[in-house]
Order: structure tokens, then C-alpha cells, then sequence
């Protein structure tokens, strides 16, 4: 399984934040994984530097070997917490 990040600019793609999001989704797809091709996610700070309530949002997009790819979202107040949401809803 490939897994693709894609931030926006108010949240920063390092080295600790792609290591921490394989993590998270190998933890909570691992049930998938042998089905998956590739997962894209994508990061973004909706308010971004005006903070508020949910306002960290990530989308996953999966690719099912010979399927149609699947989408899930989540928006909460830490990135973490979005990733960890998405990753559940698939």
C-alpha cells in the first residue's frame, strides 16, 4: 500500500508528519491493506491561521485494487484527530 500526503500551506509536510500519518492509517487499515493499491491524503487547515472548532480537515482517498477509488472526510480540532476519523470512516 502507497501512501500519498498532500498538505496545504498552513500545515507543514515533514519528515515526522508523513511518518506519524503512515502510521496512523497502517494502524487503522490494516484490515484493508492487502486490498489497497495506493492512499492519498490529503491535510488542510479550513480557517487557517484563525483557528476555531473542527477546522483541521482530511480527506482520504483510497484505491481498491480493480475498484472505483472511495473517499471519506473528517474535520477536527487536531490533525491527528481528522486523519484518525477519516481512516475510521473507511
Amino acid at each position: 500500500m502507497q501512501i500519498q500526503l498532500n498538505t496545504d500551506k498552513h500545515i507543514p509536510h515533514t519528515a515526522d508528519r508523513q511518518e506519524q500519518v503512515e502510521k496512523i492509517l497502517k494502524q487503522q487499515l490494516k484490515h484493508l491493506a492487502h486490498n489497497l493499491t495506493r492512499v492519498e491524503v490529503h491535510l488542510s487547515d479550513v480557517n487557517s491561521g484563525r483557528g476555531g472548532a473542527d477546522d483541521k480537515r482530511c480527506l482520504i482517498e483510497a484505491r481498491p485494487a480493480g475498484l472505483q477509488p472511495i473517499t471519506a472526510e473528517h474535520r477536527a480540532d487536531t490533525i491527528d484527530l481528522a486523519l484518525s476519523g477519516a481512516a475510521g470512516q473507511l
